[in-house]
């Protein structure tokens, strides 16, 4: 009798085995934490469409926005561990146990690294009405009006949210915080002149900073963006030392089988080897950044300890 464990748990890796052989047999559903239209939209979309060519299978991008993100991970973490529901995650993942004080998942439990996929940085921009054209500028804007200027976001916790808190920690400047359900509402509030600016991915600010309906001041990143070469960087704008990079990455349900993920990863990471992807990305702003499983976990470990620091020095409060 001693010997039936073992003998179970090579039946259950071998089914794990033949289940990963014939992988994927059906449709797989993967969620976009954020409403369609959005830079996270973008990068699922162009990924899908190169994993389903390569497996000979649709992978529908479902939208699921809300809560900052944390309703489409929810979702995943409590989907059935077969593969066939995956997340498209964002930097909301790794600041989310700090903003809020019951999250019904467990980032590190309930779902299963595959894979980092873009970083990219966010630019500042403001509503043209606004009398400011530099970073200089909006700080002493900023300072002039205590409390009268304010910022949109994707949510609680989105990169857009968390630009702002490490921006406010870094210069005082005050700006208060307007969450909405994704980046594109965020962004039309702001070109409607309902909100003065907000801290919005790349790829969703070239066409109305172009156009003349937002101001671009700085880009969040390390680096200036191919996309937008005449913006400076935060940090070069007079704010030293500022930079706040966005990531997406794949996760699938937490109890996954090892070698469903290691298929899943594998297909992804020749997916951004795709021109067609890469040139999509590119033009978004975004770096693809294929990483294994375990680097994932590593990456997202750092990001929550990070993020919580930030949060924690702006004296935000769980909600």
């Amino acid at each position: 009798m001693r010997y039936l464990p073992a003998t179970a748990c090579v039946l259950a890796l071998a089914a794990n085995a033949a289940l990963a052989q014939n992988y994927p047999e059906k449709p797989v559903t993967l969620i976009a934490p954020f409403p369609a239209g959005g830079s996270v939209d973008l990068v699922a979309r162009a990924v899908a469409q190169q994993m389903s060519e390569l497996w000979k299978q649709p992978i529908v991008v479902a939208n699921r926005p809300g809560a900052g993100g944390n309703i489409g991970a929810e979702a995943v973490a409590r989907a059935a561990p077969d593969g066939y529901t995956l997340l498209m995650g964002t930097t909301a993942l790794a600041s989310s146990p700090s903003l809020y004080a019951k999250l019904r998942y467990d980032l590190t439990r309930d779902l299963a690294p595959v894979s980092l996929v873009v970083t990219m940085s966010n630019v500042l921009v403001v509503h043209p009405a606004l009398p400011a054209r530099s970073v200089a500028q909006l700080l002493a804007l900023a300072k002039s009006r205590p409390g009268m200027l304010n910022s949109a976001s994707a949510g609680v916790g989105s990169s857009n949210h968390l630009a702002l808190v490490l921006f406010n920690t870094m210069t005082g400047a005050g700006i208060a915080h307007i969450p909405y359900k994704g980046a594109a509402p965020a962004v039309a509030e702001v070109m409607g002149g309902h909100v003065a600016m907000t801290f919005v991915p790349i790829a969703a600010a070239v066409p109305p900073v172009k156009s003349g309906r937002l101001r671009a001041l700085g880009v969040t990143g390390a680096a200036r963006s191919a996309t937008l070469p005449d913006v400076p960087t935060i940090n070069q704008a007079g704010v030293a030392g500022y930079e706040a990079t966005s990531w997406n990455a794949l996760l699938a349900p937490g109890t996954t089988p090892r070698d469903i993920v290691l298929k899943i990863h594998a297909t992804l990471v020749e997916s951004l080897r795709a021109a067609r992807v890469r040139d999509i990305l590119v033009a978004a702003g975004a770096d693809a950044t294929g990483t294994t499983p375990d680097e994932l976990a590593k990456f997202l470990r750092a990001e929550m300890v990070k993020w919580g620091k930030v949060v924690q020095a702006a004296g935000i409060k769980p909600e």
